[in-house]
């Protein structure tokens, strides 16, 4: 690859990845490509070098977005598969991910959005929602898979549905205490009470 195709793909990159933090920040409707671009250190025409539609950027983003946890911690040199149900209840249910959407789980901060946006951004999320069952369903207990992948969805609904609305929330008190129920529930679906 020559150096300026290099570069080309680096600022792809670049504009995807704050892309996906200004869409779980703002919703998929609430950054425009004007604002991106400046807010990236480029022209606006400079955009169309790199998409052929805002929607193609979006589902970039989202994509990106879907996979943030996981390259977070495969940049940090560790295994997904290697962190316990409970550690990721821990690190997902915490205020920190609360306070931090840009940053967190695209599910949680973009639930209604991608829900009402086209096919192309819901089938990364759908298989995204995919891969986070599947890996919550190895960790979990229960020796019956079915029984496993059942708790497996119903603690994703919770720590998804337990963050958006420790978000709304504006009493900090309230906040927490959705926060730490959730994460109470999930420890117990890992001990296996919750079978």
């Amino acid at each position: 690859m020559g150096h300026s195709q290099l570069e080309k793909q680096k600022t792809h990159e670049r504009i995807v990845t704050l892309a996906a933090k200004r869409l779980r920040e703002e919703g998929l409707e609430g950054i425009g490509v004007a604002d991106l671009m400046k807010e990236a250190g480029l022209t606006v025409g400079g955009f169309y070098k790199h998409f052929a539609s805002r929607d193609e950027l979006v589902a970039e983003a989202v994509q990106v977005a879907v996979e943030s946890w996981r390259r977070q911690l495969e940049e940090k040199g560790i295994d997904p598969a290697d962190v316990s149900l409970e550690n990721y209840a821990d690190d997902y249910l915490s205020t920190r991910h609360r306070d931090h959407r840009g940053e967190g789980c695209a599910y949680a901060a973009l639930t209604a959005d991608i829900a009402r946006s086209g096919d192309a951004v819901r089938a990364i999320a759908t298989e995204g929602i995919r891969r986070n069952i599947a890996s919550m369903t190895a960790r979990l207990p229960q020796s019956d898979t079915a029984d496993a992948r059942r708790n497996a969805i119903i603690a994703s609904c919770l720590m998804t549905g337990a963050v958006g609305l420790a978000r709304i929330a504006n009493d900090e008190e309230f906040s927490r205490e959705i926060l730490e129920a959730a994460r109470s529930f999930v420890k117990e679906l890992v001990a296996g009470d919750g079978t």
